[in-house]
């Protein structure tokens, strides 16, 4: 299965660092994140990668090059004209996407020791449309789930914001972790174009396709401040 790696965020939240770097290759214990996320999913027999890039985006080119891709199959889509985020990344990465008939996305500022293995063979054997990785943690947002997992709702935990699928009957609560296996059929369901978050894509979707969500119990940091990586040091050794 190939995957795609959204690497092309400002990464904000990590300044100083991403002043000057992008945040793909800050390091948790002397590793870049992307080369951590690219040996992770390696681990589990994915070798064909696509890359988005956009923030620095040469310095993830050059350090690609410098580490012979890992001996992985490497694909940049080069966002470097306009950061697109995270809907639009995903349909301006179509081109090399699209042949397969599902793949994984991931983000680079996540950090995990999920089974990939497992959520993929979920996903395959339960021929979902979608599937969200999901745990039970703290989170600016949560996403709403019924008793088989299938994705209900939206809640956006600051401002009370919610969408939803239907009255919410004792839902579960869950947050998403950044890891999504989609089938390629979706590139014919978005409907939006430009710069737009894929969640709302799939908050549209859940009213029509089958959108699951797969709750694990692994760790996952997200590497997004600077005391997240001081976190991530302790687990990510």
């Amino acid at each position: 299965m190939k995957a795609l790696i959204f690497a092309a965020g400002k990464g904000t939240r990590l300044q100083p660092f991403t002043n000057s770097h992008p945040k793909a290759l800050a390091e948790v214990n002397g590793i870049p994140l992307l080369e951590r996320n690219i040996k992770y999913l390696q681990s589990f027999g994915i070798n064909d990668f696509v890359i988005n890039i956009h923030h620095f985006g040469e310095q993830i080119v050059d350090f690609l090059k410098l580490k012979n891709n890992f001996g992985a199959n490497i694909e940049i889509s080069d966002e470097r004209n306009e950061l697109l985020e995270t809907g639009g990344g995903l349909i301006f990465a179509k081109d090399f996407l699209s042949s397969e008939e599902d793949f994984l996305i991931m983000n680079a500022d996540i950090l995990t020791d999920i089974n990939i293995s497992d959520f993929v063979k979920s996903h395959l054997e339960s021929q979902n449309f979608v599937t969200l990785a999901v745990s039970d943690r703290k989170s600016s947002r949560k996403l709403f789930f019924d008793d088989h997992m299938i994705l209900k709702g939206w809640k956006n935990v600051g401002t009370g914001e919610t969408r939803m699928a239907s009255t919410n009957v004792g839902f579960k609560e869950l947050a998403f972790s950044g890891i999504h296996c989609i089938n390629s059929a979706i590139f014919n369901k978005i409907k939006r174009t430009g710069k737009f978050s894929i969640m709302e894509e799939y908050l549209d979707m859940m009213m029509t396709e089958r959108i699951v969500g797969y709750e694990h119990h692994a760790n996952l940091i997200d590497v997004g401040k600077p005391e997240s990586i001081t976190e991530a040091e302790k687990i990510f050794l």
